[in-house]
């Protein structure tokens, strides 16, 4: 019988600007590990390189890499500068994985397909209702369209530059003409009464930007709380949300199928066994 060849080894990546904590090797050597191949993946931070953003990226491309993903501060940039590959990409203006292909890099949002993934996990076909969404950067903007795709009734949009919130705003008029879509202020962050939902799409939490957007002394009674970030898992914006009585979504949610998303798009191939790939991250952290 004729041994077939193995498949080759499949060449991966992070860009992003604070990403030394990031669980994204172990999720993606271990998917290709479910499938019986071999992954590399290397942490990647253009500042550190001297360069800026399309530079790293063409240096990936010129070195054989199969995909990258890409993660703060980035993804708006990497949807600017890389053809979609889904047309909902160039209608969020984000995209955090960018894959290598002989036409050329296409770019994807597994942040848009994890997020639903993740809160229907969660919180199965109950809507979100309205919802105040915190941070309209890059995964703030893909969190908007899956809270738009699972039928939010209202967004309220915080963010410190104005500019980001009207770009959100207005996107989503198209994507979602029957969702309302509002411009909040800080003192929506400073009460919750009235919103069903509460979602973290900042840095703040997260390791070297410790903090939360949400001020000591917040009030309200939301019913569900989501925080984008993952490391750590216990932030302090969750133990806010948390002593309201929200029921929450960790970060480590979005992380675990937006990895699972972009590992398919990058290899081909299904990842068949997810439950298994969580089991073998958990027993390494």
């Amino acid at each position: 019988m004729t041994q077939q060849p193995s498949p080759r080894t499949l060449r991966l990546g992070l860009i992003g600007g604070n990403i030394t904590a990031t669980r994204s090797p172990a999720l993606h050597v271990t998917c290709g590990l479910s499938l019986n191949r071999n992954v590399t993946y290397d942490l990647i931070i253009p500042a550190e390189r001297g360069k800026g953003f399309s530079e790293v990226l063409a240096d990936c491309a010129a070195q054989g890499f199969d995909g990258v993903n890409v993660t703060y501060p980035f993804k708006e940039e990497a949807a600017a500068q890389v053809q979609p590959g889904d047309p909902v990409v160039a209608a969020m203006g984000a995209a955090n994985t960018v894959k290598f292909t002989p036409m050329g890099p296409l770019a994807f949002n597994t942040d848009h397909s994890g997020f639903k993934a993740a809160y229907h996990a969660t919180f199965g076909a109950v809507l979100p209702g309205r919802v105040l969404l915190l941070g309209t950067g890059g995964v703030g903007r893909a969190v908007a369209f899956g809270l738009a795709d699972l039928h939010a009734t209202e967004l309220v949009l915080v963010d410190m530059d104005p500019a980001k919130v009207e770009s959100l705003a207005a996107a989503l008029a198209s994507h979602a003409p029957l969702m309302k879509v509002t411009a909040g202020s800080a003192e929506n962050a400073a009460e919750l009464s009235g919103f069903d939902g509460v979602v973290n799409c900042t840095p703040l939490g997260m390791v070297g930007r410790e903090g939360s957007p949400l001020p000591e002394g917040v009030t309200g009674a939301p019913r569900w709380a989501f925080d984008a970030v993952y490391t750590p898992i216990n932030t302090q914006f969750r133990a806010q949300v948390e002593a309201l009585g929200a029921e929450f979504l960790s970060g480590y949610e979005l992380y675990f199928h937006q990895g699972i998303d972009a590992f398919e798009i990058f290899s081909d191939q299904h990842v068949a066994a997810p439950a298994w790939v969580r089991e073998i991250i958990q027993r390494g952290s």
